[in-house]
């Protein structure tokens, strides 16, 4: 499988082109500056901003999925409408499935509302881009491309691959004792899981 990354210096971006190498896909990973030393040289590295629509449009058109790992800096969140809205386009001109990688805000939290309300998942200083996470999956919403969406759990970070996660729907996913945690290294895991076997929700968690 022809896979591109957006955002493939992030986090979980950076995890997900290693997880897609190591299952023998061709990975191209998109990114704005230079290419950092953690990111396996296998990869195919391209330059390019997310909301330039032709040029993405140009990069997906032989892909066979598109993975948006894409994250706002701090006080530009309100950029992320714009941003999903143009790799949409883009995904939709080349006719290419396109998985977002968001937050977990928009899913119900245990207590019965939204995560983002829930201050056990979203302390205060975290909201900001926890409402652009709402934002995102607004604008996937609305838009007519071949689009998933995925919500991590409300603590993702390095750590190991254990290969193993728990895949929810629009609910988070908690351990027994509350929690709500992957690793960004599982975290590839299921992204990877789902472009090689799609499942029937446009929207779905994971977590341990």
């Amino acid at each position: 499988m022809k896979i591109t990354v957006v955002g493939a210096a992030g986090m979980a971006g950076s995890r997900v082109v290693t997880e897609a190498l190591g299952r023998g896909h061709h990975v191209t990973a998109v990114l704005r500056g230079p290419r950092p030393d953690t990111l396996p040289k296998e990869a195919t590295v391209v330059r390019g901003d997310a909301t330039d629509v032709e040029h993405m449009t140009s990069l997906f058109t032989s892909a066979d999925a598109i993975v948006g790992a894409t994250r706002p800096a701090p006080g530009a969140e309100d950029t992320v409408t714009a941003t999903t809205t143009a790799l949409l386009d883009a995904a939709a001109s080349a006719g290419t499935r396109a998985l977002l990688i968001g937050g977990s805000a928009p899913l119900r939290s245990p207590s019965g509302g939204l995560v983002f309300d829930d201050p056990r998942y979203v302390p205060p200083f975290v909201r900001a881009i926890a409402a652009a996470s709402i934002a995102q999956l607004d604008a996937c919403r609305s838009h007519t491309a071949d689009w998933v969406y995925v919500s991590p759990p409300a603590l993702l970070e390095p750590g190991t691959r254990t290969g193993g996660y728990r895949r929810g729907t629009t609910s988070l996913v908690v351990a027994a004792d509350g929690s709500s945690r992957i690793s960004a290294e599982d975290l590839a895991v299921a992204v990877v899981d789902e472009l090689e076997n799609p499942g029937a929700e446009r929207h779905f968690a994971v977590g341990y």
